[in-house]
């Protein structure tokens, strides 16, 4: 079995890579992955094989032949698509769109397995204060982020009409990890505890996440990638939704510490609430016991700390 994953050094793609790996450790696993500062080899725990290339210039002939293409590779940093759209344009729409080409060339793939994001059915309080998306919402992006993984949706969706291109996409919650970037939320509110700093929180810090932990995530992705279902979406969840404020107070107290904070201007076009309505992917695969998000905190925080921040 030979498994393409794009993106396969950043923070979800390296687990996902780590997690066929541990389940499937005779699959040949090659890597397409630019190397930008999101990149790190060193998560890696098995052996792939490297493809160091834009996936906008990725070609036919550099992919050979496979039987899973697996895309994780995207821009995703909210705050940089609205300070700069285009590279999100460019990565996730034009880099989706080349892949595709190259996927309905390859006379074995089983299915193009794309990876989404909560963040398409957009805000959640928009509609009401209980609702949960489930994968036939319509898809209301807020932000250049949101918009190109929509929009990179949507071309899978017609890759699979057009050209009965086979598919899975997933859309999955935030994920944390010991091996997140440190730009991200909660080391962010880890650093800055360690350090005294005060934590930028925007608007009144009551928008509300969804945390899952991405070994289960990954697990989940790959379940689905074995499965025999093909050309649908799922979203995958873990029902555990908390208030930035909620998540701030919960790692000062597992620090022993006050946090200290302060808050700024809002994020523009900040959604107030994402919330998955995961039972599609459940009712599949069985209901799972995933990470408590408290429980990982607890354990994984001074490891973080040490050797991260």
């Amino acid at each position: 079995m030979r498994i393409i994953v794009t993106g396969g050094f950043g923070f979800i793609g390296s687990e996902f890579v780590n997690t066929i790996g541990r389940k499937n450790p005779t699959a040949e696993i090659v890597v397409v992955d630019k190397m930008t500062y999101a990149a790190n080899p060193n998560n890696i725990k098995t052996k792939v094989t490297l493809i160091q290339k834009d996936i906008c210039e990725v070609t036919v002939e550099d992919l050979g032949e496979y039987d899973f293409l697996v895309h994780f590779a995207a821009e995703s940093h909210v705050d940089n698509s609205i300070k700069d759209g285009r590279p999100f344009v460019r990565t996730n729409v034009e880099g989706t769109f080349n892949l595709l080409e190259c996927a309905r060339q390859n006379p074995n793939l089983r299915k193009f397995i794309h990876i989404s994001t909560d963040e398409v059915y957009g805000d959640m309080d928009d509609i009401s204060k209980d609702v949960l998306a489930d994968e036939e919402f319509p898809l209301v992006a807020s932000s250049y982020y949101s918009a190109t993984k929509a929009s990179s949706d949507m071309l899978v969706l017609s890759a699979n009409r057009t050209f009965d291109l086979p598919y899975i996409i997933t859309r999955t919650c935030n994920n944390y990890g010991a091996h997140q970037h440190k730009e991200k939320f909660i080391p962010t509110i880890m650093r800055s505890i360690k350090e005294g700093k005060k934590i930028p929180v925007y608007g009144d810090g009551k928008q509300v996440r969804e945390w899952m932990d991405v070994t289960d995530n990954t697990l989940v992705i790959y379940n689905l990638m074995m499965s025999d279902r093909i050309n649908e979406v799922f979203n995958i969840g873990s029902e555990e939704r908390y208030t930035n404020l909620e998540v701030i107070e919960m790692i000062g107290n597992i620090m022993g510490k006050t946090p200290e904070f302060e808050f700024v201007a809002d994020r523009l076009g900040h959604d107030r609430r994402y919330a998955l309505n995961s039972s599609k992917v459940n009712a599949i695969l069985g209901e799972m016991i995933p990470l408590s998000f408290e429980e990982f905190l607890k354990e994984e925080t001074f490891k973080l700390l040490e050797t991260q921040l």
